[in-house]
């Protein structure tokens, strides 16, 4: 019997792997910080033998409520990710299963790899409306890509599409897959819609380097980058740097950036009411956009998320707040759950890699009902 990690977004520290029934396990924390919750190992064994795996000291990662009636996911062909039976309780994550093969990998969520990345990347740049810009590296050395989709004009649009900040919250890539294979389909009416008045600027993955390293929250010097946006740095936020840098060139009317929840069971958007410009024009932008996702997809609701904040008490570290008080435009932080949206459960596959596709592709519609009200 063997586990390993040993591989892209691998993570997982092995304390004890001798019986199949007492397999102890422990997650690595962010280099440089104390943030720990991202897991993906394979476990080799013999099949059809009853295992349990236990990943302890929970109770002090980085949000121990998010283990509550949380399901890991497991999977043998790395392309179908299904949940297996999952508790928690006292601080370790007990997990028991019965693999059906000799290799069986188990992740936190479905990871989105560094090579599916840039195969994302290189799909995209074949289309004739599409330009892969390198806006510089990050501290690994890894490229900064941002897609730029439709061609430029003073009279169109900048919309911003940014995922991934936090690296273990895989959803978001996801995401912007589904998202970027419909705006990219010249027979969807949705994109042509929008591509007639807007171009689009697409950061796939923000955080290349901790999604590599296996981190959940952090880049490679442990900088908790939705933490940077009021003074990003060369020296510990280059991947905010430099796409704030090209936001400031080009231009930007709308800014969706795309995360998960560890904790909360639904798909949610977090707005800027509380920065210091909040007025009657981005409420009514805000207001539109949910009321038109709502109408679209039975994925979203408003009902659960994150408390408002206060009239002038945003905090203009976190990207949506900081670019909505910068450019004075419609920005919303868009969350999806590590657990299953209860409003529609699914005990197989609970929220998923597929389902997160498809909430992309509903969001891009959904951009319809504001594009001309953006400004």
């Amino acid at each position: 019997m063997k586990i390993t990690s040993n591989f892209d977004s691998g993570n997982i520290q092995v304390i004890a792997c001798e019986n199949p029934m007492n397999i102890q396990l422990e997650i690595n924390k962010d280099n440089q910080s104390d943030f720990y919750q991202w897991f993906h190992f394979r476990l080799e064994t013999t099949p059809f033998v009853e295992h349990r795996l236990q990943i302890n000291n929970l109770a002090q990662s980085a949000y121990p409520e998010g283990w509550d009636d949380y399901q890991a996911v497991a999977s043998y062909d790395r392309q179908t990710w299904f949940r297996v039976p999952t508790r928690y309780e006292d601080g370790t994550l007990v997990i028991d299963v019965e693999p059906e093969c000799s290799q069986m990998f188990f992740a936190y969520f479905a990871p989105y790899s560094y090579d599916r990345h840039l195969d994302l990347i290189y799909w995209a740049q074949s289309h004739a409306i599409c330009e892969a810009q390198n806006l510089g590296l990050t501290l690994d050395g890894r490229d900064m890509t941002v897609l730029r989709i439709g061609e430029p004009s003073a009279e169109k649009k900048n919309i911003w599409i940014t995922a991934r900040q936090h690296p273990g919250e895989t959803m978001a890539e996801w995401f912007v897959e589904g998202l970027l294979h419909k705006l990219l389909d010249d027979e969807d009416p949705h994109a042509a819609a929008l591509l007639c008045k807007a171009v689009f600027y697409v950061v796939p993955n923000m955080n290349p380097d901790g999604s590599v390293r296996g981190h959940l929250r952090t880049n490679a010097a442990g900088v908790n980058l939705n933490r940077e946006w009021a003074t990003p740095s060369m020296e510990k936020s280059p991947e905010v740097f430099l796409v704030l840098n090209k936001m400031r060139e080009v231009g930007l009317d709308m800014h969706l950036d795309i995360h998960g929840d560890e904790s909360i069971p639904y798909n949610f958007v977090a707005g800027s009411e509380g920065i210091p410009s909040y007025d009657a024009r981005l409420e009514e932008l805000e207001n539109t956009f949910k009321q038109a996702l709502l109408t679209i997809t039975p994925e979203f609701q408003d009902e659960v998320g994150y408390d408002k904040d206060a009239p002038g008490e945003a905090n203009l570290t976190v990207a949506s707040s900081a670019v909505a008080e910068e450019f004075k435009a419609l920005a919303y932080t868009v969350e999806m759950p590590f657990k299953d949206n209860n409003n529609l459960p699914d005990l197989d596959y609970g929220w998923s890699d597929r389902r997160s596709y498809q909430f992309g592709q509903d969001t891009l519609s959904a951009i319809v009902a504001v594009v001309d009200k953006l400004r």
